[in-house]
């Protein structure tokens, strides 16, 4: 776990080495007041035949800890893991918080249907984001779907919406309600 968390603008591109690599980026606005230990998760992804690669420095403590900020997971040995930051409406990056939850309510304004209306809802309420981000030359279908499983469970084991940028907000049952595609390429 790093203390160090970027914010994430949409459609983020980050210096690596001397190298620019370009990130996918997809969070879920979470309405619970805590999130789940790190354990959770992995049981959950286990339970879903993933095989989730834990950083070898992490303490077995920090599994239990659910004030986590920041850890990469693994979904193969040869790729790059994906990266899950949880920012929070209170503590140290609230100010990620605040700035993401501002963006994303600004987004969502300018749509006046009834889905927008709920992901707004979803938005405005949030106590917590949970936001991954993915090396977009470097991930496989594998990659997608070890994604797609975080994605899921802190949609469900915690009252959340899915976002994913470049395409929009999502439904519980997966599907797309918000397209966002146009409007988050800024």
């Amino acid at each position: 776990m790093g203390k160090d968390l970027p914010i994430f603008p949409l459609g983020a591109v980050s210096q690596d080495s001397e190298q620019l690599e370009s990130f996918l980026y997809s969070r879920v606005f979470c309405q619970r007041e805590n999130s789940p230990p790190l354990r959770l998760l992995i049981d959950f992804l286990k339970s879903r035949g993933q095989n989730p690669i834990v950083p070898p420095n992490l303490e077995q403590e920090a599994l239990e800890e659910w004030a986590w900020v920041q850890v990469a997971l693994g979904y193969h040995r040869e790729r790059k893991s994906v990266h899950l930051f949880c920012v929070r409406d209170r503590g140290s990056y609230r100010d990620v918080f605040d700035q993401e939850k501002k963006l994303f309510l600004d987004l969502l304004t300018v749509h006046s249907d009834i889905e927008a209306q709920l992901a707004i809802e979803y938005v405005a309420r949030c106590r917590f984001i949970l936001t991954t981000r993915m090396a977009e030359n470097d991930v496989t279908d594998e990659g997608y779907d070890f994604n797609g499983w975080i994605l899921e469970f802190y949609q469900e084991q915690c009252n959340g919406i899915v976002q994913i940028d470049k395409q929009g907000f999502y439904s519980p049952k997966g599907e797309l309600i918000v397209d966002l595609s146009v409007s988050d390429e800024g």
